[in-house]
């Protein structure tokens, strides 16, 4: 859910934004986990914003919230050539355009580059917008800029007005840990998860930090809080279930692993995870 204003005010944007469901498997995004606050932090539009803009603009939060996302990215798009500074309709681009990572990567309709271009627009007519901040650090360490990242990540996770810590505590970890900074991502990871314990993606990184360093023990116990977390896209949470499933192997417990990658497999098969899964569980029998 996006907090923000309710859109009833003549002049504000409705900001309220839930992501599709297809997205509570993922690990791409904190920003898409939680979803979350698409402007805190952002400048309110004056009153007499141009309708169609707004009406375009609603229509694609509408669309986004069904998980029609080309519709969406439409929508968005029409929006930003009515009015091309608008930061909400930029940041309702960014998000829309890192929903299609969620489920693959690899496909043609990720976009990173494109996504990185909207959300640092919407920084560029709201330098406040604090959730564009986090969702541009979670671009940049997909486009492997990982010093970038920590730049923008760092100030945000310091910020004491924003929403979400734990968004930006985490995805600073994120940035440490896939820079190889083993120790800073998991103080990062802690004070992530010091600012929200049910922050199941938190203790999933946690663990993949610790599995870097050989600490395999604090690695498991790390994922098993992750999947045990008491929300429904934690406990369906695949990459936490394939990440227990590789410790519990380097540790020799077959049995273990391999109920792992069933469950892996279980809750989405036609995913890369899910599918991966599979074909190493294939590899055990």
């Amino acid at each position: 859910m996006i907090q923000g204003q309710t859109g009833k005010k003549t002049g504000v944007w409705s900001r309220k934004v839930r992501g599709p469901a297809a997205l509570a498997c993922s690990v791409l995004f904190p920003v898409l986990l939680t979803f979350a606050p698409a402007c805190s932090g952002a400048q309110e539009r004056a009153d007499g914003v141009d309708a169609k803009a707004r009406a375009e603009y609603d229509l694609g939060r509408e669309a986004f919230e069904g998980g029609r996302l080309r519709e969406a990215l439409g929508h968005a798009q029409a929006s930003l050539r009515i009015d091309e500074t608008n930061p909400d309709a930029h940041y309702l681009s960014t998000v829309i355009l890192l929903a299609f990572c969620a489920s693959d990567e690899t496909s043609t309709d990720c976009r990173f580059e494109e996504a990185e271009r909207h959300a640092r627009a919407a920084l560029e007519s709201a330098p406040e917008m604090r959730d564009a901040k986090n969702a541009l650090g979670v671009i940049l360490v997909h486009r492997k800029k990982y010093d970038e990242a920590v730049s923008v990540l760092k100030p945000l996770a310091e910020d004491i007005l924003y929403a979400s810590p734990e968004q930006a505590w985490g995805n600073l970890g994120w940035a440490y840990l896939s820079r190889g900074s083993l120790d800073e991502a998991i103080d990062a990871l802690r004070r992530s998860l010091a600012a929200q314990p049910l922050f199941c993606v938190g203790n999933y990184r946690l663990g993949l930090a610790y599995e870097k360093k050989g600490e395999l023990a604090l690695a498991r116990e790390a994922f098993t809080k992750a999947l045990e977390t008491d929300k429904p896209q934690c406990r369906n949470l695949q990459e936490g279930f394939a990440a227990r499933a590789r410790v519990a192997g380097k540790l020799g417990q077959q049995d273990l692993a391999r109920e792992d990658l069933e469950r892996c497999r279980d809750v989405a098969p036609a995913t890369v995870a899910g599918k991966r899964c599979a074909a190493e569980l294939g590899s055990l029998q």
